[in-house]
């Protein structure tokens, strides 16, 4: 019987590892990775709710999640990581002939695009991401703060929804805001770098507009507080007839590095 039962563990254990490796047990398996990023890749989470365990995002793999293990040492305040120097990205410069303020903002979220209005023929163009279906809005607001690397304090009915995040995350490379924030007004809109580069050119926020974080650094440096930041859904004909096609982030070495960022 013992030596019965030996064989049984002999044939079994390595079946055992194949199937924590295919389950991700082993950092490697696909089947468990895929139902981690399809729970976590939901419309829900956006730019004010960070893309939990899923790899190049917050955490390298689910294990090192904090949140999935439970057990903060602060429940209330969580570390947003390191903070690095961010390179500016520069966008590229297109016709703009507009009656907009030079120094201002427009914003066209059909398109996907923002514009910084360099003169009164062309404008300084970055590919954003922008809000889902029933969170996009249209309006005028004038730019209040410009913070680098800020805080993350999620709402209250946000943490109704879901009571694992933090009241306050600090600003790092975990952060959903970025490397810099640029807050629209007394709203709880933002232009803001992202985490996650692969949602820019898409519609996938709650109504904060997402760049690049080298993007968003370029455009921090170039915009002044009170400069105003006009959110519409198509440009006039006109304007829109004169741009070249938009340059979207794709597989390109910018990508790649925002990524690292």
């Amino acid at each position: 019987m013992r030596n019965i039962l030996m064989l049984i563990l002999f044939i079994m254990t390595p079946l055992d590892a194949a199937l924590a490796q295919s389950w991700g047990w082993g950092d490697t398996g696909p089947r468990f990775r895929r139902y981690y990023d399809d729970r976590y890749a939901s419309p829900r989470w956006d730019d004010e709710e960070p893309r939990r365990g899923r790899r190049g995002g917050w955490w390298n793999s689910p294990w090192d999640d904090p949140y999935e293990r439970g057990g903060r040492e602060n429940p209330d305040v969580v570390d947003g990581g390191a903070r690095p120097s961010v390179s500016p990205i520069a966008p590229e410069l297109v016709p703009f002939a507009s009656q907009y303020t030079p120094g201002s903002i427009v914003i066209e979220t059909h398109g996907k695009q923002l514009f910084f209005v360099s003169s009164s023929t062309e404008a300084y163009r970055y590919p954003i991401s922008v809000g889902r279906e029933g969170f996009t809005w249209k309006g005028t607001e004038k730019i209040s703060r410009i913070a680098e690397w800020p805080d993350w304090h999620p709402p209250a009915e946000m943490r109704e929804r879901d009571p694992n995040l933090p009241v306050k995350m600090t600003g790092g490379l975990r952060n959903p805001l970025g490397a810099k924030a640029i807050y629209l007004g007394n709203t709880l809109y933002r232009i803001h770098g992202t985490n996650d580069a692969k949602t820019i050119g898409q519609a996938a926020s709650s109504g904060c507009f997402r760049m690049l974080n080298g993007q968003v650094i370029d455009l921090a440096g170039r915009v002044q507080v009170g400069a105003s930041v006009t959110v519409v859904e198509r440009l006039p004909v006109d304007i829109a007839r004169a741009l070249p096609p938009l340059q979207r982030v794709g597989t390109s070495r910018e990508q790649a590095r925002a990524r690292r960022q």
